[in-house]
């Protein structure tokens, strides 16, 4: 059923766009199943910007599913793609790759030490991981599969008897100039925006062989050397003979097409051959799909040809990240799914992508902002359960955490990340003292053991292990400083005294959170319960001046975790032997 709560003015992006394409699938193809797709090229590790191109239709077609129908979403492996560059930061790979540089992606040897026969299952697999974790049902096809096998012999001998059709709609944009593309690593890693369409069919590929032979948008791999660097010289329409000549090893060779499976049609041919193949009704395109010129645009004249329609296709924006520490020192590149999910949970990725439309770009987390995106998340959930929430975000958190064959594993109990994270911090990952200081955050309901908090602790933890660099880990002191201690006039050593005379009955997360901020209170003279507005400015700096004291002796710096969570996190007795009891 479709998600509950809406109205016709209000409803979310998801809904607008299953209205379309079910109202356009029963027009193509009525009574047939609803056809989406998407397209990745395992190239190399899929990122959070190809990621888009799965979320979008996935997202539709969960909605589609919710209301009955029967929907098919399709992620086309572009595996028989040509292998184009030996990427950076990879693992296992050295200079001997560039060899492989023409052929196949399913031809590439993986990188060394990974248990796929290929290069392209290698990056492959780890994509398919990520989207069951996310709940993303579909059906893949291997474009390696569907062309070794002739699958598309057909269309491939009808685009070849209709090639002059299809030059004369490329050469309508061969003298325009595509718009420069931006290269990887011009920005900062924190201000890195990964484009979604970036390998997913649209890499730099020619629109066919040109010869003196003229136009043929058919590209044979070389029966020696496997690369495509090959050209057409001849090719009969009666007899399907077709001779190349590889410009990579000079070996030439003359086939039946009829018969030969060791080739592709062009990108641009490609997919729009696959739309009126697939009977493909939604598939969005990033930006540089969408341009003038661009493989959507072209395709949606060419797909006319094999008797095909341009499906619902919109456009989407970049996805952006903040910050990677670690990680893009180690890998190399732009963080992918899985990185994603080791330091979130499937919802809260799923929600990113929910809550903005396509064309709207965004960014993902994995510096500190991951806490304020979890605060946010969690106070939608919790507008969510008293109904206040408005119909468009309750449908965004709707989406987020479940689909159609219902809702996704979670957290029995979801403690807030930045508090998790503090902890993981403190503890390092002792389990004991993690249990022990979680169960005092509410002494009236503690918890009885780690898995209540679980899958949330774990990513945060992996947040903490991965991303926060060395400098900025808590540690707490061994011993008092006592040159500070000794340095303190009597308003310091007297705040000190109430809040140490205040931890036995505070000895809780709301407690010790009213304590640390009611003795600045007390001391200038207040209620510890008086409220902002009874309150002069001066007490937000002597607040201030009191928390900073309290860190530099707890953990030697002027800033930390959440004093409260911090206290709780050393423990009553050492708190009284830092702060000179």
């Amino acid at each position: 059923m479709p998600i509950v709560g809406q109205s016709t003015e209000t409803t979310d992006w998801v809904s607008r766009f299953a209205d379309e394409v079910i109202e356009e699938s029963e027009r193509r193809a009525p009574g047939k199943p609803v056809v989406v797709a998407s397209g990745l090229s395992p190239s190399g590790p899929i990122h959070l910007g190809n990621l888009r191109e799965v979320m979008t239709p996935h997202l539709v077609a969960d909605e589609i599913r919710r209301r009955g129908h029967t929907v098919r979403h399709l992620i086309s492996w572009d595996d028989y793609d040509r292998y184009r560059k030996v990427p950076a930061g990879i693992p296992g790979i050295d200079g001997t790759w560039a060899e492989h540089i023409g052929k196949p992606l399913t031809s590439v040897p993986a990188p060394a030490g990974s248990a796929y026969p290929n290069w392209a299952e290698h990056f492959k697999a780890a994509m398919v991981t990520s989207l069951a974790e996310l709940g993303v049902e579909f059906d893949g096809i291997s474009q390696t599969a569907q062309y070794t096998s002739g699958v598309y012999r057909e269309q491939v001998l009808f685009a070849m008897k209709h090639r002059g059709d299809i030059d004369a709609i490329l050469d309508q944009y061969r003298t325009k100039k595509a718009p420069a593309k931006k290269q990887q690593g011009q920005k900062p890693v924190d201000e890195a925006e990964l484009e979604a369409a970036e390998g997913s069919g649209a890499a730099a590929e020619d629109d066919g062989s040109g010869s003196a032979a003229g136009y043929f948008p058919y590209k044979p791999y070389c029966g020696q050397c496997e690369k495509d660097l090959t050209t057409v010289t001849s090719y009969d329409d009666d007899t399907t003979e077709l001779t190349y000549v590889c410009t990579a090893c000079a070996f030439t060779e003359t086939v039946r097409l009829s018969e030969f499976n060791r080739g592709k049609l062009v990108w641009k041919v490609d997919w729009p051959m696959r739309w009126a193949y697939e009977g493909v009704v939604f598939e969005p395109s990033g930006v540089d799909h969408s341009s003038p010129g661009s493989s959507f645009q072209v395709g949606g004249q060419i797909v006319g040809i094999f008797g095909g329609k341009q499906p619902i296709g919109p456009m989407y924006a970049f996805v952006g990240i903040s910050g990677m520490a670690k990680m893009s020192s180690s890998r190399g590149g732009v963080p992918t799914a899985a990185d994603a999910l080791q330091i979130m949970e499937p919802q809260l990725l799923r929600w990113l992508y929910a809550r903005r439309r396509p064309n709207q770009s965004f960014k993902i987390a994995f510096d500190q902002e991951i806490q304020r995106l979890y605060d946010e998340w969690d106070k939608l959930g919790a507008k969510v359960a008293d109904g206040s929430a408005l119909p468009a975000d309750a449908a965004a958190h709707a989406r987020a955490v479940g689909t159609a064959a219902g809702e996704l594993p979670r957290t029995p109990r979801p403690m807030a990340y930045r508090t998790l994270a503090s902890v993981a911090d403190i503890t390092a990952g002792a389990e004991d003292q993690t249990l022990r200081i979680l169960s005092e955050l509410d002494p009236a309901n503690p918890l009885s053991s780690l898995d209540e908090v679980r899958p949330r602790l774990d990513k945060a933890e992996a947040w903490i292990n991965t991303q926060v660099p060395a400098d900025q880990r808590t540690v707490v002191r061994a011993e008092p400083d006592t040159e500070l201690l000794k340095s303190l006039d009597d308003e310091g050593r007297a705040s000190l005294r109430l809040l140490l005379d205040g931890l036995d009955t505070h000895w809780s997360l709301d407690g010790l959170t009213h304590l640390v901020y009611g003795v600045p209170k007390v001391q200038a003279g207040f209620s510890a319960d008086a409220g902002p507005k009874e309150l002069p400015p001066e007490i937000k700096v002597a607040q201030r001046t009191f928390f900073a004291l309290l860190y530099h002796l707890l953990v030697s710096r002027d800033t930390g975790p959440r004093l409260p969570t911090l206290l709780l996190a050393v423990g009553q007795d050492r708190v009284r032997k830092l702060l000179g009891a």
